[in-house]
């Protein structure tokens, strides 16, 4: 069988980009998102469009009950994970610590650290006793910088940050790879999340300057993931050519 990627949030942005990217390089695929309808069509297209197989998953990773039991009854050889790409995540909200919604925190929390570990718990019990692999998590700028009223996403980011370190160690002695990466400001559905839905307030996020897009994300996690087997790219960060840190910009 060919080598397989598992990619969480895979119906839009990064996770839809690098889709397509590894269904290019022949991986057969499982795709995990929460919206049926668009895991669906994606499927469809990349079937084809590529010589490839793919196993569509509707699951959100804050369900640690369902994700166990929707990975555990995966057939045996689509649990030989060549590459896991922890790519759900989100932010909630703009606000100061002191006006943040409660909700906003648990659901950022939720997704972004206890889904990737529930996900992560899984996959990489399958990689060690196939004694390879390669996990690539992605983080944000927001992992390496704080910026007003980033809080508790950024808090989020840097605990992804730290497990990419502490995985890293763990999975060491089993030939496991990881990879961190990242994107600074990625012109995707992020901020239209953030910001629930208000995509006038999305959309000037990213006004007077070239934001990324997913393509340019997916470019760099393949990068890392086509390295010879006695390299590995411990950490990326991908940035606009117009932003310097997390919250420093040149706009026009």
């Amino acid at each position: 069988m060919a080598k397989i990627a598992l990619i969480t949030g895979a119906t839009s942005g990064i996770g839809e980009a690098c889709a397509h990217l590894f269904a290019q390089q022949g991986y057969h695929l499982i795709l995990l998102g929460r919206r049926e309808n668009l895991l669906i069509d994606l499927a469809d297209e990349l079937t084809g469009q590529y010589t490839i197989e793919v196993r569509k998953i509707q699951a959100d990773v804050r369900d640690k009950e369902n994700i166990n039991y929707v990975l555990e009854t995966l057939p045996a050889q689509w649990k030989n994970v060549d590459v896991l790409i922890n790519n759900a995540g989100l932010s909630q909200g703009l606000d100061p610590i002191d006006k943040g919604s409660t909700d906003d925190w648990d659901t950022m929390i939720d997704t972004n650290v206890k889904g990737l570990l529930y996900v992560t718990k899984v996959v990489s019990n399958w990689m060690v006793s196939q004694q390879k692999g390669h996990i690539i998590n992605i983080g944000s700028i927001a992992g390496k910088d704080v910026y007003p009223n980033g809080n508790v996403y950024c808090a989020t980011k840097h605990a992804v940050d730290a497990l990419n370190k502490a995985m890293r160690i763990d999975l060491l002695p089993h030939h496991i790879k990881v990879t961190g990466i990242h994107p600074g400001a990625v012109e995707t559905e992020f901020s239209i999340v953030r910001f629930k839905g208000d995509e006038n307030r999305a959309k000037k996020v990213y006004d007077g300057f070239e934001p990324l897009i997913a393509q340019d994300v997916a470019d760099a996690i393949w990068y890392a993931v086509s390295r010879p087997a006695h390299v590995n790219i411990n950490d990326m960060i991908i940035m606009p050519a117009a932003q310097a840190n997390g919250f420093v910009l040149k706009r026009d």
